[in-house]
């Protein structure tokens, strides 16, 4: 009876154990399902509400129609959710960067023509001028329709190029020579300040590796191996200041000479740099469209091209006027019988019809020989297999005036002086960059830190501006890990290098600054020193926003402010304005141009 009453003992405990097991089962099934409904069901949405706040209408909406969601209430389970999603990104990154490991290094290929205005092109939309390689590179890249440069002449923009800084920093001021210091109580004229190894084309050659090239218009008058490092450059071409000139017994355009040289580096590197694995760096340094200052034909083109533009009206410009000429600051038209440069240049160009006429087609004609030789150079890149292995920048060292207020040439802070083209190119380009434009205002100190990131370096704590490719690069600034490749293997919104962005203007609510690791910079500083004197060319400045412009004329302390929205060909300075709207705008742009002049003057390593 006993043995009986536990064995019945035993079978029901057995049962209970088996019931138990069961049920964990069903538990354990139940949590494993409510478990990838919480994870996997989510992203199906495509907007990304787990950066919005939690009373965002979108979360109401979607608890209506999906029941489930109700768990996001939950925070450790958004948190284990969001951890997944951390981690599928660190995998995605991973195979990203494995799969870029097997790529040949990349090349970098930059075209820098002289005097392009923005709009020197058919892709800015201009109806006259044949510019089709370089409209093609637009297609197949990015065109960056707010491209400004920092100091609008060839020198200044040039050493910003080779060394990432502002005029304020590295301190070349004059062709040849850079500022005068008091040593020992002796003036002394300094060259270039910067280090030489701290030069764009000595970090590509010692810290990158690559096989450097410079063909053209080098544009500073000094030695550059002293300069610029000694061993810089496996193949050095300078040509400045000709259109034309005798060569091994017959005449050479100097546009078909840069072409000429860049093909001889290219099969340089394809015989002496590519065995070795060594990626190449080369710079197209066009002296076109630049004119040949005191000669009184000024632009000289080929021969074969005299035939483009023959039949064409060149349209005149809007600001074009003699009204417009008069609204310019006093000092353009000084007393002391002097005469502003800009406008003895008008004379030599624009001031008969005629003439007009005639300069703006042989302008136009030198740049449609520019696009030819970009399409050669590119032709050639293509026959060695490097074309779609090669980043690709064409942009320039200034604008130019085409008669706007009565001028000829650059300098000053007006629009057509300060913006130029600028089209990129890039192997790592997301798909869904082809063929756009972007608005944001990069400038010329960002060239030299968007060629080093691309060549696997990051920009010195001294250089001021940041890689370019963030703008057109997978993820951008949506705060997730950046596409990289195996040349940068960082986060590209991250690397400053020890270097700081500035807080924002205290105007605007945040709308206006210097960029962020999340943001691109709203504004800038612009700057000019004198040449020669006041009356030829007076120093200018400017704060420069896409709504308003802020110039200061330091010798003369001349200010004015302009209204771009509204008066985009800068005609009506509002510094007079009783609009107490103006009159808050002046005040508020005063006090932050200060603080960005005091920055770019300043040794801080700041990102501006």
């Amino acid at each position: 009876m006993v043995r009986t009453l536990q064995s019945q003992q035993s079978r029901v405990s057995r049962m209970l154990v088996i019931l138990l097991i069961t049920l964990s089962v069903i538990l354990v099934a139940i949590l494993v399902s409510v478990h990838q409904l919480d994870v996997f069901s989510i992203p199906q949405h495509t907007t990304r509400e787990q950066d919005m706040p939690d009373n965002h209408p979108l979360h109401d909406k979607m608890s209506r129609n999906v029941d489930t969601t109700q768990l996001l209430v939950d925070k450790a389970q958004r948190a284990r959710w969001l951890a997944h999603q951390r981690k599928q990104k660190e995998r995605e990154l991973q195979q990203q960067m494995e799969e870029d490991e097997k790529q040949p290094p990349m090349n970098i290929l930059l075209f820098y023509a002289d005097d392009w205005r923005h709009d020197t092109m058919g892709a800015a939309g201009n109806s006259i001028v044949k510019t089709p390689f370089i409209d093609a590179l637009a297609k197949e890249g990015v065109r960056f329709v707010e491209n400004c440069v920092t100091t609008s002449i060839c020198w200044i923009s040039r050493a910003t190029l080779y060394t990432g800084q502002y005029l304020a920093r590295h301190h070349f001021e004059m062709l040849g020579r850079g500022r005068t210091l008091l040593k020992d109580g002796k003036p002394v004229e300094m060259k270039l300040e910067v280090p030489a190894n701290e030069t764009l084309y000595s970090l590509m050659k010692k810290k990158a590796k690559y096989f450097v090239g410079h063909a053209g218009k080098l544009g500073l008058w000094i030695d550059h191996q002293e300069y610029l490092g000694k061993g810089t450059f496996d193949y050095f071409v300078d040509e400045d200041g000709w259109h034309w000139r005798e060569m091994g017994g017959k005449m050479v355009h100097i546009t078909d000479k840069n072409t000429g040289d860049a093909l001889r580096f290219l099969k340089m590197w394809e015989q002496k740099g590519k065995p070795k694995q060594k990626p190449f760096f080369l710079n197209v340094a066009y002296f076109a469209t630049h004119a040949v200052d005191g000669d009184t034909r000024q632009y000289m083109p080929q021969n074969k091209s005299m035939a483009m533009y023959e039949n064409d009206t060149i349209p005149i410009p809007a600001t074009a006027t003699e009204e417009a000429w008069q609204k310019m600051p006093y000092f353009f038209r000084p007393k002391s019988g002097g005469m502003n440069e800009g406008r003895t240049r008008w004379m030599w160009r624009y001031d008969e019809p005629d003439k007009h006429q005639r300069m703006m087609k042989n302008y136009y004609r030198m740049a449609s020989e520019v696009d030819t030789s970009v399409g050669i150079i590119l032709k050639e890149l293509e026959m060695q297999g490097q074309l779609n292995n090669t980043m690709i920048i064409f942009t320039t060292d200034n604008g130019n005036f085409h008669a706007e207020h009565g001028l000829a040439d650059k300098w000053y802070p007006h629009q057509e002086s300060i913006r130029v083209p600028l089209v990129i190119k890039d192997p790592r380009m997301s798909p869904e960059f082809f063929g756009t434009t972007n608005d944001e205002f990069t400038l010329n100190i960002d060239l030299a830190a968007t060629v080093l990131a691309a060549a696997g370096l990051d920009p010195l704590p001294t250089m001021m501006g940041r890689d370019m490719s963030i703008l057109y690069r997978k993820n951008g600034f949506e705060g997730e890990v950046a596409a990289t490749t195996s040349q940068s293997r960082r986060k590209a919104f991250a690397s400053t290098n020890g270097r700081q962005y500035i807080d924002p203007s205290s105007d605007g609510g945040g709308k206006y600054h210097s960029g962020s690791e999340s943001s691109w910079r709203t504004e800038f500083f612009y700057e000019h020193p004198m040449h020669s004197h006041p009356d030829y060319i007076p120093s200018s400045e400017a704060l420069v926003r896409k709504d308003y412009k802020y110039f200061y004329w330091p010798n003369f302390k001349y200010e004015q402010l302009f209204d771009l929205k509204n008066d985009p060909g800068e005609l009506n300075d509002l510094i007079t304005s009783k609009n107490p709207v103006h009159q808050t705008k002046l005040k508020e742009m005063r006090k932050r141009f200060v603080e960005l002049k005091m920055m770019a003057h300043s040794d801080l390593p700041v990102i501006l």
